[in-house]
């Protein structure tokens, strides 16, 4: 698919010179785009007339106490990414902790997955079937061609379909994606008490803003997100620009009586608020207003392709020292770790070495990758961070509770009040070692891949954790 990308996009120059096509049919392809259009139908469904309120919607938190918050959060990179976290979950579940009934995996203990793209199939798989996803997922998604059905040639048509909104409509992948692995199930499967909590995220291509599939947005629209099908979230989630056209979710604002979150009308009205927070706040605004009657989605890697922007969200959104947690969550909390696992692509391409180039193609390729490598910098150091300064805050929140308040939330006997520790890790190819890595990285970023190329990205997320030191230091602290 990257080679269509880089053709349709520099149109101008790869028309004429790669197949030497007559500037008017160039012209005529052009106009054949402006006559026609591509798109998705909406899907999601309005709230029942007589549906209760979601209380406190958009804090998206687990109701459960535990003294440990494990959160994964896959970044995308078609099947190879996939497969990269598919080995580090199967690395996770060779770790055993104890428990009081005895040792227990560590996949069990997992709270939060938060995907992007390929990152977003395996964790809604994950959701939906928990360990047992483990036994099945590489036969039937990993070794399978997910392009199948998708139109991903270089020609005319293609590229008269993405000047009319993109080769393929989202029909065809949500289609494959249903049949194959999610067999109708609809986010009514992911219940707020059960672990693990999923998130998919997508990009508000209008907003320029994460959007992720969950209670905030939903209950602003007054769409009913338990209804709303997985397949077609993980698709919205892995719409590459211009081979998709945008995933579209009808906006029902106004029938019915969702008020704002209190905390998106505080970031809106902060002119200091975090700009990730108040881009997000923003859009949820406009969704409730119904200024914004169709919200249109692509790949969420466009604006965080760590997909780390939920969990800082949720923090920077907190009046609170221990929010998004409860009060008792958080005088129970000992440990927290949160792991990046990062299939995403390395540096690529020969033109370095000659004065010419980039080619129109490979320069849009590598602008788009300057443009998602600098994201993900920069919300993985704002995450980073976050979780930092959050830690202090419980820190100082804690000890300063009285006795009879330690009791009343919870606190053991032997309890201490500093006893908290939060781990943010990254994993990633680079930390395999070059050769390695190079060789990771020559495997491309598509949804179709050799099963040699799939076991070597599965068994490099295996290594990955296995080796990285922020998760051993992690367990000895357990």
């Amino acid at each position: 698919m990257g080679a269509l990308i880089g053709l349709i996009l520099g149109l101008g120059y790869c028309v004429m010179r790669t197949w030497g096509v007559p500037v008017a049919v160039v012209a005529s392809v052009v106009l054949l785009g402006g006559c026609a259009s591509i798109h998705n139908e909406p899907v999601n469904r309005p709230l029942a007339a007589n549906a209760s309120a979601v209380p406190d919607s958009g804090r998206e938190v687990s109701s459960y106490e535990d003294e440990l918050l494990l959160a994964l959060s896959f970044s995308g990179g078609g099947t190879r990414a996939a497969a990269f976290s598919h080995g580090v979950l199967t690395e996770m579940d060779t770790t055993r902790l104890r428990g009081r009934s005895g040792p227990t995996s560590l996949l069990d203990r997992v709270d939060f997955v938060s995907g992007v793209s390929g990152g977003a199939i395996t964790a809604a798989y994950f959701g939906l079937k928990k360990r047992a996803a483990l036994d099945d997922f590489r036969e039937r998604f990993l070794l399978r061609d997910a392009e199948e059905g998708l139109r991903t040639n270089l020609s005319i048509l293609n590229v008269s379909r993405a000047l009319a909104g993109g080769v393929n409509d989202s029909t065809g992948f949500t289609r494959w994606l249903d049949q194959n692995l999610f067999e109708g199930a609809t986010f009514a499967e992911f219940r707020a008490d059960r672990r693990p909590r999923i998130w998919i995220n997508a990009a508000d291509i209008y907003n320029r803003t994460t959007f992720v599939f969950g209670a905030t947005a939903f209950s602003a629209m007054c769409s009913d997100l338990s209804s709303y099908p997985l397949a077609d979230a993980v698709a919205a989630s892995a719409a590459v620009p211009v081979v998709f056209a945008p995933v579209v979710i009808q906006n029902f604002s106004g029938s019915c009586n969702r008020p704002l979150p209190d905390w998106i009308v505080r970031a809106r009205a902060d002119p200091a608020a975090a700009p990730m927070l108040k881009a997000f706040a923003n859009a949820i605004g406009r969704y409730h207003d119904g200024s914004i009657r169709f919200v249109k989605l692509l790949d969420g890697g466009l604006v965080d392709n760590y997909g780390l922007s939920g969990f800082t969200i949720a923090r920077l959104s907190s009046n609170t020292p221990y929010g998004p947690l409860t009060q008792r969550q958080a005088v129970k909390l000992r440990r927290v770790l949160a792991m990046v696992v990062d299939a995403g692509r390395g540096l690529s391409g020969d033109w370095t070495q000659t004065v010419e180039g980039p080619s129109g193609p490979e320069l849009v390729v590598a602008a788009a990758d300057t443009a998602i490598d600098a994201s993900v910098r920069a919300s993985y150091t704002a995450f980073d961070r976050t979780m930092l300064e959050w830690q202090n805050a419980l820190v100082r929140w804690r000890c300063s509770l009285s006795a009879d308040q330690r009791t009343r939330l919870g606190a053991p006997a032997n309890w201490r009040c500093a006893d908290i520790k939060i781990f943010v890790t990254r994993l990633g190819f680079d930390q395999l070692g070059p050769q390695r890595a190079a060789e990771l990285d020559k495997i491309k970023t598509s949804f179709k891949l050799s099963p040699d190329e799939v076991d070597a990205v599965i068994a490099a997320g295996r290594d990955a954790l296995r080796a990285n030191q922020t998760y051993r230091t992690f367990l000895s602290s357990m």
